[in-house]
């Protein structure tokens, strides 16, 4: 057996509609808003809603209705660039290191002439040369100090 509390379930609840009066029918969902209840949200600002279905966006500024604005086209990669990062790399037989200074001082002017993308490549294909070029000068001068006897 349950008894009853002191208070029914929702009386006290503030947002809960206030009952039609007798005899009438209760407002519709969406309905004029109760005296003291949720009024809902503000109307959008005119001009900066989207319009009916299939029509474009009017923009506040004029921005372009489907396109959007263009972009930049990616910039091309110096292929002299690339190849001497990838000689750099690769050394073959240290002729690879030369070509690399080679690629990579020929392509850093041509970035600049052109405005290409590459110089991070270019330089690291300068480095790794440098760095092979280093590597057959020690080999070289350890291969003559060895058959000289010191």
């Amino acid at each position: 057996m349950t008894y009853p509390g002191p208070n029914h379930p929702g009386a006290d609840d503030p947002y809960r509609p206030a009952p039609a009066a007798w005899g009438q029918q209760p407002a519709p969902y969406g309905g004029p808003a109760q005296p003291g209840g949720y009024q809902g949200p503000p109307p959008p600002p005119p001009g900066g809603h989207p319009g009916p279905y299939g029509q474009p966006y009017p923009g506040p500024y004029g921005q372009p209705p489907y396109g959007g604005y263009p972009y930049a086209p990616p910039q091309r990669t110096n292929g002299m660039a690339i190849a001497s990062m990838v000689l750099g790399i690769l050394w073959l037989y240290w002729i690879g290191s030369i070509l690399a200074l080679v690629f990579g001082y020929v392509a850093k002017r041509q970035i600049q002439e052109r405005g290409e993308a590459g110089g991070g490549m270019a330089t690291a294909g300068i480095v790794l040369g440098w760095i092979g070029v280093g590597f057959f000068t020690l080999f070289v001068l350890f291969g003559v100090a060895s058959t000289a006897g010191y």
